[in-house]
């Protein structure tokens, strides 16, 4: 019997992505350099976009739509001919913190309408140890008709894409996969390494697989909250963090974090997941949830110092100009989801401080439309405070004699991640 990878090597079965973002379409051309492909999203506006070789996420350039074998669509009739079906649409949490389930189980039923007998299902979309059999395989089954095992696979493989960053590419980053069976699990791996170079590892089970990813990012989010909870103690001390990291990296096992805003659709969400089903099951957890909280009150915490160093300079906080240079939610990426300046910009706000924001990679009606703010084409006028809050490539060329330029008499530079450490010297300087 001719096996699922098979039949899509020989281009007698179809490969589809639902969810063209920053993690799905990138998938997409990769696999339709070699297989057929169909790219399918909600979005009319961004499919159009796609169909003329344009990334609506600024990551891939029209070059990497060369050669490929896609066809991009909106209608849910166009993916009956697919028969291996990839999920990577958004996981974020609501207001209240809770996992928010509606885009993947949405596509679950999208999916629901087209699956046929013998296809494949794989999710890529970051979600809780058994998301995957417990809330989508339902809705599968349901719009479908259809049974696990009997009819058609199920799998797992968490996305490792990194915005922004040229060098750790979607090939060149090793890729976890998983299937509900060995069968499955095996043909999910052959097809995955099609387009991954650096090898797919298989986990043991969908479950595994689920873990694995969300506790990367958990990972991180904790150390990245030890690091904002040393800056706010070195800072009482009198003490620049970034100094104390420096002396202590020179050890060989010490990890490089460092502090910061922490945003992003990853790091700033994904833990939530975990600690969301952990209280399902009667666990309530504490480091976790407290590295959330440090790292979701950084913002506050920025704001507050600022508006300090502004009063002691005699000024009074609700005359007083800040500009803010930044507001994605990392350097050079024009992604502004769940982006911490924000949170930033919303604080200085609270304290009645006017406020100017710019960057050179945020798009002006997406911050407005998500935020509420307006983005500045360039700094204007004189300020009293200037927070370099991302650092972009472009501000690394920005000399201190450009900040004075930019300055009120007395004025003060933020610099949050550490970039302009010894190069100030005629201004208020502080960082995290």
């Amino acid at each position: 019997m001719n096996s699922i990878y098979n039949k899509l090597v020989e281009k007698q079965a179809t490969l589809a992505v639902i969810g063209l973002g920053y993690v799905g379409l990138p998938i997409a051309l990769e696999f339709a350099k070699k297989i057929k492909v169909i790219g399918f999203d909600i979005n009319k506006e961004r499919v159009d976009m796609m169909k003329n070789n344009i990334d609506p996420s600024n990551e891939l350039d029209a070059s990497d739509f060369e050669g490929t074998d896609i066809e991009f669509t909106t209608n849910i009739e166009d993916l009956k001919p697919a028969n291996f079906y990839i999920v990577a649409v958004p996981t974020p949490v609501d207001s209240h913190k809770v996992p928010d389930l509606n885009p993947v189980l949405s596509a679950s039923r999208t999916v629901g309408q087209v699956l046929s007998k013998g296809d494949y299902v794989v999710y890529e979309s970051t979600v809780y140890p058994g998301c995957t059999e417990e809330d989508c395989l339902p809705v599968l089954e349901k719009i479908s008709g259809l049974k696990l095992g009997l009819d058609f696979k199920l799998g797992y493989s968490p996305e490792r894409i990194n915005p922004g960053d040229k060098n750790n590419t979607l090939a060149s980053i090793v890729k976890v996969a998983s299937g509900s069976d060995n069968e499955a699990a095996d043909n999910i791996v052959k097809t995955y390494e099609l387009v991954i170079s650096a090898g797919v590892h298989k986990a043991s089970s969908i479950k595994v697989a689920e873990a694995a990813k969300i506790i990367e990012n958990t990972q991180r989010d904790v150390n990245i909250a030890l690091m904002n909870e040393l800056s706010i103690i070195f800072d009482k001390m009198d003490i620049n963090t970034y100094e104390v990291l420096e002396a202590a990296g020179t050890k060989w096992n010490f990890l490089k974090f460092f502090p910061g805003l922490v945003g992003g659709h990853c790091i700033g969400v994904d833990p939530y997941y975990l600690t969301y089903k952990a209280n399902e099951l009667g666990y309530n957890s504490q480091i976790i949830l407290s590295g959330r909280k440090i790292n979701d009150n950084m913002a506050a915490l920025v704001a507050k110092k600022v508006v300090q160093m502004i009063i002691h300079e005699g000024k009074s906080a609700i005359s007083s100009r800040v500009l803010v240079m930044g507001a994605t939610f990392k350097k050079d990426v024009s992604d502004i989801r769940n982006s911490k300046v924000a949170d930033l910009v919303n604080e200085l706000n609270d304290f009645s401080v006017n406020v100017d924001v710019v960057d050179p990679h945020a798009d002006h009606n997406e911050i407005k439309a998500e935020y509420g703010f307006d983005l500045k084409h360039s700094p204007e006028g004189k300020y009293d405070a200037i927070i370099v809050a991302v650092n972009h490539n472009e501000y690394l060329k920005i000399k201190e004699e450009e900040f004075l330029g930019m300055s009120n008499e007395n004025g003060v530079l933020i610099d949050l991640s550490g970039m302009y450490r010894g190069k100030i010297n005629n201004m208020k300087y502080w960082s995290l």
